[in-house]
């Protein structure tokens, strides 16, 4: 455990020391390159920065006016029937929206149940084996201007549907 502790600590200087090698090799000045894509990097920031507003404003009004819960309650017959636990609901509608409310419901998922229960192992699959599907199509469409995303955002959905599929019927299998 303590090889993987140094390995971690040490990899981004590492990293930064070889990018720097490779700039003084190649002769480029690498402070100046480091400046111009911190100067781009700001401007970036600028341009998907209504867009994140409008994200984090919709999660907030989600978590709060009570509709995941009014959701999870009228389909709460078709997840019996699937023998899909409801607690697992909350974060399977938010994770696709919003990391930090999808981690703090895992957070609070693992908690109360458990990080060895079957719930705590099926929260946590979903957390690795999904996307916020929402964010990363619109902070990757805004910043280079894409407006047809409706393909990708079908996929992606898709996607993270398997994901959570995939993690509820792996721990109905193993647990």
């Amino acid at each position: 455990m303590n090889i993987v502790n140094y390995l971690s600590a040490a990899s981004i200087p590492v990293v930064i020391l070889i990018i720097v090698i490779y700039g003084i090799t190649e002769k480029v000045k690498v402070f100046d390159a480091f400046i111009s894509g911190a100067k781009e990097g700001v401007f970036i920031v600028l341009k998907i920065f209504p867009t994140l507003v409008g994200l984090f404003v919709a999660v907030g009004a989600l978590r709060s006016s009570g509709i995941i819960d009014l959701i999870i309650n009228l389909i709460s017959p078709i997840l019996n029937l699937f023998k899909i636990p409801c607690e697992i609901m909350p974060l399977a509608i938010l994770r696709p929206i919003s990391g930090s409310s999808s981690m703090a419901i895992a957070t609070d998922i693992l908690n109360t149940y458990g990080v060895d229960s079957k719930i705590g192992l099926i929260a946590s699959t979903i957390m690795g084996s999904t996307e916020t599907t929402f964010y990363t199509i619109a902070i990757y469409s805004s910043s280079v201007k894409i407006k047809k995303n409706r393909f990708a955002l079908k996929v992606a959905l898709i996607g993270d549907v398997v994901g959570i599929i995939t993690a509820v019927v792996l721990w109905e299998i193993l647990s």
